[in-house]
């Protein structure tokens, strides 16, 4: 906030899966400005309270928080970490510089302070889809996969159509918690949301493959009813 069995199946299934985490592992875009939250209270999982806030961000804050993107955008990043590091500091009811601040962290590989800056906002936002998600990728690289998945369980319970969280949860379930099922059902939503054909649809049909569930039948044609 301002606030990714027959051994040919396997084969295929391992270039939907390089595909996959290649979106799911890779820095994340700059994250754009989101409304503040309405909420004072932060959930059960959060640190803190939101702080009160605002109804929108002051025209100041949203024109230095632009130019810190753009900045990370143009590859400068020790001049777009020193502008989030002040806007966070400014003001302290947006998650957004902290995203980017972990989202920076992370690209560079320094996932310790990836992994508090992206604590901090979704302290500052708990309702911050993209702050969950954006923590679970920095835990799922250093290892925490139950973490992880706490984390993107979060991102979708902030927001139930945030693509990406469905994505990588169902990832973090196939191949380091075991859960092919629940991936499989995470896999599934995520292609529903999207609109993603391959790689995702070959790791479906290989779930799918391993899980003995079925495709779901599609609906009949409905036909006109005589009089």
């Amino acid at each position: 906030m301002w606030s990714r069995v027959s051994s040919k199946a396997r084969r295929t299934a391992g270039v939907a899966l390089a595909g996959l985490l290649a979106s799911a592992c890779h820095g994340a875009p700059p994250a754009k400005p989101e409304p503040p939250p309405k909420s004072t209270a932060a959930p059960a999982a959060a640190a803190t309270a939101v702080p009160p806030v605002a109804a929108e961000p002051p025209p100041r804050a949203v024109a230095d928080f632009d130019h810190a993107v753009g900045l990370m955008r143009a590859g400068n990043q020790a001049d777009a970490e020193a502008q989030l590091r002040a806007l966070a500091l400014s003001y302290p009811a947006f998650a957004g510089p902290d995203i980017n601040l972990g989202i920076l962290y992370r690209k560079a590989g320094r996932l310790n302070e990836s992994e508090e800056a992206l604590k901090a906002a979704t302290s500052r936002n708990g309702a911050s889809a993209a702050a969950w998600n954006e923590l679970g990728v920095t835990l799922r690289l250093r290892g925490a996969f139950a973490e992880a998945a706490a984390a993107y369980e979060h991102a979708i319970a902030a927001d139930a159509n945030f693509a990406p969280a469905h994505r990588n949860l169902g990832v973090v379930l196939d191949l380091y918690l075991a859960d092919p099922e629940r991936a499989l059902s995470e896999l599934e939503r995520y292609q529903e949301l999207s609109g993603e054909e391959k790689p995702v649809s070959v790791w479906i049909a290989e779930l799918r493959q391993r899980t003995g569930k079925k495709k779901p039948a599609s609906p009949p044609p409905s036909t006109p009813s005589g009089e």
